[in-house]
């Protein structure tokens, strides 16, 4: 590579290929290819993996590294892998998921590399030498557009914003990576704790039925689970109901919870706080049923219901069990 190439890195933390995955490749290929430079994507899993294999697919070059820090998605481990790698390469521009980690190390790796970060990005386009990140503010009712001129831009992109990669003509390489993860690691990972989630991951769902605190309690999200099965959706939650213990966190949506983009968002019971309707402005279709015409969430949506749920939830899982 010449070093008057412009490259983007992509780093993949969590080696899973699922839509989020897909669009975050899609937005490292299209900036590489407005800028005119190559695309290397950073991952873990070893050459021989079928990851690897896939993601090569998609890039000019794959490093991966075969390390078990990287694996358990060690924060300084893949903070070092990825200084290390950024610093000989010199990229322009470095692009990271909205996974935890990524959201973590993000600003840490902008400050190590001498560069800018940005987050929640919708859109992440070249302006000249510099980038442009677009990304929702005031709770998704208006749209910013933030220049990175400090260099690498380092930023992490939103779930199902960006359109997935393009299968290149010719498959890119994959090189081992020769970084010592484990080298200056101040923490040490003491356990992990994995709630068993059923189905996809809400950022990947491409329907959700999500329940607020009008719901009442929890009692009510048992409806809610049954309807989501008969449509095979995900189920959902505000922060409210997740607060008090009704369903668990990982439902949760919103400015402080998850960032999704279905085709289809149903929200019983939700009045729709600006800082859940941040966690939803990227779906295609919002339906809201809700007692309280006044409801914030009515000036937001393409399909709304003022009526009690408990006269539409039942009725609707019926019929639509007789019809899919």
């Amino acid at each position: 590579m010449s070093e008057d190439t412009s490259i983007i890195i992509t780093a993949v933390v969590t080696a899973e290929l699922n839509t989020a995955t897909a669009g975050l490749l899609g937005a490292g290929q299209r900036l590489a290819k407005e800028t005119g430079g190559e695309h290397i994507v950073l991952t873990s899993g070893g050459s021989d993996s079928e990851f690897a294999a896939k993601v090569k697919e998609h890039a000019d070059h794959v490093i991966t590294f075969d390390s078990e820090d990287l694996a358990n998605n060690q924060p300084e481990a893949w903070l070092n892998t990825i200084s290390v790698v950024s610093s000989q390469k010199k990229p322009s521009a470095i692009l990271l998921g909205n996974d935890t980690l990524s959201q973590e190390i993000t600003p840490r790796l902008a400050h190590r590399l001498g560069g800018a970060s940005s987050g929640d990005a919708q859109a992440v386009s070249a302006n000249g030498d510099t980038i442009l990140v677009t990304r929702s503010v005031y709770g998704g009712k208006a749209e910013a557009e933030i220049e990175l001129t400090a260099s690498p831009a380092v930023v992490w992109v939103r779930a199902q914003s960006m359109e997935p990669a393009e299968t290149q003509p010719t498959s890119g390489t994959i090189v081992a990576g020769d970084v010592d993860a484990s080298s200056d690691i101040r923490n040490k990972l003491i356990e992990t704790h994995a709630e068993e989630a059923e189905g996809e991951r809400l950022e990947d769902a491409q329907i959700i039925v999500s329940g607020g605190r009008g719901l009442g309690g929890p009692e009510p999200f048992e409806e809610l689970v049954a309807l989501a099965k008969v449509l095979k959706a995900q189920n959902a939650a505000s922060r409210a109901a997740c607060d008090l213990g009704w369903v668990p966190h990982s439902w949760q949506v919103g400015q402080t919870g998850r960032k999704v983009a279905p085709q289809l968002y149903l929200a019983v019971a939700i009045s729709g706080a600006s800082q859940h309707m941040m966690g939803i402005a990227d779906s295609k279709a919002i339906a809201a049923i809700n007692t309280d015409p006044d409801a914030p969430i009515f000036k937001h949506c393409q399909f709304g219901l003022v009526e009690d749920y408990q006269n539409v939830i039942g009725p609707l899982k019926t019929k639509l069990a007789e019809l899919l």
